[in-house]
């Protein structure tokens, strides 16, 4: 009984000093101040568990087609390049002031499809990733998602093939 007295009144301290935190507003939420490691570590822990647990489930339909990957490509390119970058692109006059900065998707290896099909599709609160899913069927997500896969360490010029494959291919169905 002692115990779960203990507990109880633990979790009123904790919550209090929290409630005066958020009230006295001496968390700074400036998007050109980090937050603390403490901080820091547990939105981050959270965010990528409620990813996971979200994308579990969630069928993966083939990738590897080109055309399929080409028009990710293309999209990518108009809907993506100015947070994450596309290879050989530099750093931009927006990418500093954002927090947390964009992950420069080329430059690390590929996440789960899941993951990434539910991240596009969905957003990430608090993060500037918006929810793609509202404007873009789930088929046009998976051509992103394919080309995700695809897009670490690719070289700049292979970038390239891949765009005028992607207006090759529109130019023919135009056609």
């Amino acid at each position: 009984m002692k115990t779960a007295a203990a507990c109880a009144a633990t979790v009123v301290v904790v919550l209090a000093i929290l409630t005066i935190g958020m009230v006295s507003g001496i968390y700074n939420f400036a998007a050109d101040a980090p937050h603390t490691t403490i901080v820091a570590n547990a939105i981050e822990f959270a965010r990528d568990r409620s990813v996971e647990v979200r994308a579990s489930g969630i069928k993966v339909p083939p990738l590897n087609n080109s055309a399929m990957i080409a028009e990710g490509a293309e999209h990518y390119d108009g809907m993506c390049t100015g947070c994450h970058l596309a290879p050989g692109m530099r750093e931009n006059e927006m990418r500093p002031g954002l927090y947390p900065k964009p992950p420069i998707l080329a430059a690390q290896p590929p996440d789960d499809p899941e993951e990434q099909f539910w991240i596009v599709k969905h957003g990430l609160k608090m993060s500037g990733m918006p929810a793609w899913g509202l404007t873009h069927p789930d088929p046009e997500i998976w051509k992103i998602v394919a080309f995700l896969q695809k897009l670490p360490g690719m070289s700049d010029k292979q970038y390239r093939g891949l765009m005028q494959e992607a207006h090759a291919h529109h130019e023919h169905i135009d056609e």
